[in-house]
């Protein structure tokens, strides 16, 4: 069964969703304790995360069109959120400081299109948080939190991707060691507690930062060298299998 949003709305409405926002929101906040004057963006379902940024510039909630899109007032009474398309990001390139990923990578089908498009609306120096559910966790088992649903992660899978896709993780780590019933919640600050210590790889998320990954471009004269030198190679016979630098015998 593929997720929508108000199977997720459903979800932070009860007391299993009411805890693991709470667990969630005291994380994330860690991540990001001072966003004062910065532009954030939620992909996925972010909503029941992004209101504890009063201090920011902009915040907005981008649903994709798989998931749907509820609206979302911020303190002046202005709708925050839109129903957008994973491989076109309707926001201006390096115009988003901080971006919060929670609810869709697991369920994409347009996983790469999609990292590729935060790349871009991503700031130079801006950070993304990605929540991810645990492949080791009990909560990836669970088909009755939205966290059962899609592909989970392993850290190793998770590092990986993010290089591919040209970032630089900084660190993945896991979260919601409380077992996923409701009888449990009542002690869920506690298991946290017990989970960091005693089994925090078995925790059911995996949250996880990154930076963009700027390559520093080639300077218009080294183009011309080299370019110089791979129409001699060719010239003599040496085709251009060579990089710069290279000396023939």
């Amino acid at each position: 069964m593929s997720l929508d949003v108000v199977d997720l709305r459903d979800f932070y409405a009860n007391s299993l969703g009411g805890v693991t926002r709470e667990i969630l929101r005291g994380r994330i906040r860690q991540a990001w304790p001072d966003t004062a004057g910065m532009n954030i963006a939620g992909i996925g379902y972010a909503l029941p995360y992004l209101d504890m940024f009063n201090e920011a510039r902009r915040v907005v909630a981008l649903m994709p069109d798989s998931l749907g899109v509820v609206a979302s007032a911020n303190a002046h009474g202005n709708n925050r959120s839109a129903l957008v398309l994973e491989d076109a990001l309707p926001l201006a390139d390096s115009s988003v400081d901080r971006i919060l990923l929670i609810h869709c990578m697991e369920v994409s089908e347009t996983l790469r299109p999609l990292l590729r498009q935060i790349w871009r609306v991503l700031a130079p120096q801006g950070r993304l948080l990605l929540v991810l559910p645990n492949r080791l966790g009990m909560w990836a088992r669970i088909e009755s939190t939205p966290f059962g649903h899609g592909r989970p992660w392993t850290r190793a899978q998770l590092m990986q991707f993010l290089r591919e896709a040209m970032y630089a993780p900084e660190y993945c780590r896991t979260c919601l060691s409380v077992p996923p019933w409701s009888p449990c919640m009542r002690w869920a600050n506690g298991w946290e507690r017990v989970g960091r210590k005693l089994y925090p790889g078995l925790a059911g998320l995996l949250i996880a930062e990154a930076t963009k990954q700027v390559h520093a471009p080639i300077p218009r004269e080294g183009l011309r060298a080299f370019a110089r030198r791979q129409k001699a190679w060719q010239t003599n016979g040496n085709y251009s299998v060579r990089g710069p630098g290279y000396r023939s015998r």
